[in-house]
């Protein structure tokens, strides 16, 4: 079956100022690795063709461009960042009535680039896909994977030469606090009343102006955090520029799921201090919301009182998040309606779960089970959190609705990327496969933590 995408294109038809127009560059052979029937199906895509997912051709009704943006990373602001390795072929409409972007990644230099070769390596198109999809199952709002496709052409990082690949990422948008922050940064208030028009109409129709986009934003990622959270997920990078406007998660670099459970647990190798660590993330979406606020504080005449709305919007996100948060946890513990009295009992289990280095998912999982105690070495001080908890007669189906049996451990992902690069798929597919059903146990030894040997200390920006 030929390939049929049917585009309906709009960021295309904003001005020149928001993107350069180019086609993909081209790679020597190009073979499908990975393609995502469902996710096709959902989009009206119909037949798959390897050239066109790894930008040998450019699809009809396609409008190839690579959108500019600026961002703060690890706090320090960036004029002019942009789709450095990304090329947006256009926009489908799927079969809910949303629109989603259709990007290459790993396409190809771009005025953007940076002095980069515009490339991605085999392990990080593989890592995203896995991990993007698992967020998918797991029901969080996320960017998602249709195709993987191998370049036949080495990249060249600090480890030597590596196997190419493209991936073939869909998002509701590619709009970021960063897209906002490049032209509210060089004065182009006309270029950001467009902006700003054009991200109500695309995703917050319902947004009174500015205000009302910057409310609606500051509530979708107080609900993604609180997400990420509840199943012990670390972004790594969470830099403005990979903060989106519709509220998903988006650019799958050095994040990570916990084994043990620790607050201050950090997978990026190149962040130092822990600015984007597992507890650290509420307060950081928070300032990125602050740097959004500063963005749209533009586009008002009257700036005092621009001021004044926007910092109480973005005062108001802490106890967005705090109200998410114990929604998200109380129902990990059979809580149909968590109050701030539960919180207490919540905070002793995460404490207890610190203490003894307790594997975050599987506790959850287990509990209600003989095997929960079994997770802590300090069974007395488990037996009698336990007892408090059973008093509150916990709701067992919720638990099981919300508590995921596996996750995309990191040692698995690093072993299924070795097995690929040496050219076998197998673990890849098993462990898409596992992921896809979450919360059922298909694949039992998929669910073990690591052993001391396998432990992956860190994780990589996806270069």
């Amino acid at each position: 079956m030929s390939l049929h995408i049917p585009f309906d294109n709009s960021y295309a038809a904003l001005p020149d100022a928001f993107y350069t127009r180019l086609d993909p560059t081209p790679v020597s052979k190009p073979q499908m690795l990975a393609w995502n029937d469902a996710l096709a199906s959902d989009l009206g895509i119909t037949g798959s063709d390897a050239t066109v997912f790894a930008g040998n051709t450019v699809p009809k009704g396609a409008a190839p461009l690579a959108q500019l943006y600026a961002g703060h990373q690890f706090g320090n602001y960036n004029p002019q960042l942009g789709d450095g390795r990304a090329i947006l072929l256009g926009e489908v409409i799927d079969e809910a009535g949303t629109r989603r972007d259709i990007q290459l990644k790993g396409s190809g230099p771009t005025p953007y680039s940076r002095m980069g070769d515009g490339r991605a390596w085999l392990g990080p198109v593989l890592r995203e896909y896995v991990v993007s999809e698992a967020m998918h199952a797991l029901r969080i709002p996320t960017s998602r994977a249709l195709a993987a496709v191998a370049t036949g052409d080495p990249v060249y990082r600090e480890q030597g030469a590596l196997p190419g690949a493209v991936l073939t990422r869909v998002a509701a948008s590619h709009l970021r606090v960063g897209t906002f922050q490049v032209f509210a940064h060089r004065g182009h208030i006309g270029e950001l009343r467009t902006l700003a028009d054009y991200a109500i109409a695309r995703h917050w129709p319902d947004a009174d102006g500015p205000m009302g986009l910057l409310s609606a934003v500051c509530a979708a990622q107080a609900e993604l955090i609180a997400a990420w959270m509840s199943v012990g997920f670390i972004h790594g990078v969470m830099n403005t520029d990979n903060c989106t406007i519709s509220g998903e998660t988006i650019d799958y670099g050095p994040c990570a799921f916990m084994d043990a459970y620790t607050e201050g647990r950090v997978f990026s190798s190149i962040d130092q201090m822990g600015r984007y660590a597992y507890g650290n993330q509420p307060r950081i979406a928070v300032w990125n919301m602050a740097q959004l606020a500063t963005a749209l504080i533009q586009l008002f005449e009257d700036k005092d009182k621009a001021v004044e709305d926007a910092t109480a919007i973005v005062h108001a996100m802490p106890n967005q998040l705090q109200v998410a948060w114990l929604r998200r946890f109380g129902a990990k513990i059979g809580l149909n309606s968590p109050t701030a009295d539960h919180q207490p009992m919540i905070e002793e289990l995460l404490a207890l779960m610190q203490t003894d280095g307790a594997d975050f998912t599987n506790t959850f999982a287990a509990l209600g089970t003989d095997s929960a105690r079994d997770q802590f070495s300090d069974r007395d001080a488990f037996d009698a959190w336990a007892q408090r908890w059973q008093a509150t007669n916990p709701d067992i189906d919720l638990m099981a609705r919300t508590n995921p049996q596996i996750i995309p451990r990191n040692h698995r992902i690093e072993a299924m990327i070795e097995a690929a690069v040496a050219g076998d798929m197998g673990p890849f597919e098993r462990l898409t496969k596992a992921l896809a059903t979450p919360f059922r146990a298909t694949d039992p030894d998929l669910h073990r933590p690591p052993n001391t040997d396998e432990i992956v200390p860190a994780t990589f920006c996806g270069t």
